[in-house]
């Protein structure tokens, strides 16, 4: 499939989708452009900034945290979008646009590890990032990005993987817009995995 592209905007058409965050970025990500003021994933409408509470209670609920206490610290690790927009839209994109706020990569880990080394090519330094297996594509992807303006590697969720079912050998990366002309000639620059 094709790199998806996000962007949040103040203007677009009114739409509210039953669907979740992450299945609507595969459909993106298999060339449809999408267009959304309000999506169906209680925990994307919350690392997305919406007006929507903390997941704790449906974190505990789920059976995934021993107890309601680390339920709620895993839903207080949750990333959450610090700026104002009114639709969010989800693209392929194909050659060299760059009219994205975050570019989103479905990666087996050798093209991971490749975009780590393209990203370090330029300073030397080690990517730093944390993951929980929670609100990988939504959160630790595209709002982590955009809001730190660092590269984001994520190895998914449950979520993600049951309601988008990208591959079990896929990773996600998340790339801010401001940093994918670097990675292109990190990944212009860099040795091959076999050279």
């Amino acid at each position: 499939g094709f790199p998806v592209g996000v962007r949040f905007t103040q203007t677009g058409p009114e739409s509210r989708t039953d669907k979740l965050f992450c299945e609507l970025v595969q459909q993106a990500r298999h060339g449809e452009t999408i267009s959304f003021s309000v999506q169906g994933c209680p925990v994307g409408a919350y690392v997305l900034g919406r007006d929507a509470p903390r997941p704790d209670e449906y974190y505990f609920t789920s059976g995934r945290y021993i107890n309601k206490a680390a339920a709620a610290q895993a839903a207080g690790s949750l990333a959450h979008l610090d700026t104002r927009y009114n639709f969010v839209e989800l693209f392929p994109v194909k050659q060299d646009q760059v009219d994205f706020d975050v570019l989103l990569l479905f990666l087996n880990p050798a093209r991971a590890m490749r975009l780590v080394q393209a990203m370090s090519y330029h300073n030397g330094q080690p990517l730093v990032f944390s993951n929980n297996g929670t609100a990988s594509v939504c959160g630790e992807c595209t709002v982590t990005p955009f809001n730190t303006k660092r590269l984001c590697l994520s190895i998914g969720c449950k979520g993600s993987r049951k309601h988008s079912r990208y591959t079990e050998d896929e990773m996600i990366a998340g790339i801010p817009h401001i940093l994918v002309n670097d990675i292109n000639e990190g990944l212009a620059s860099i040795p091959g995995i076999f050279d």
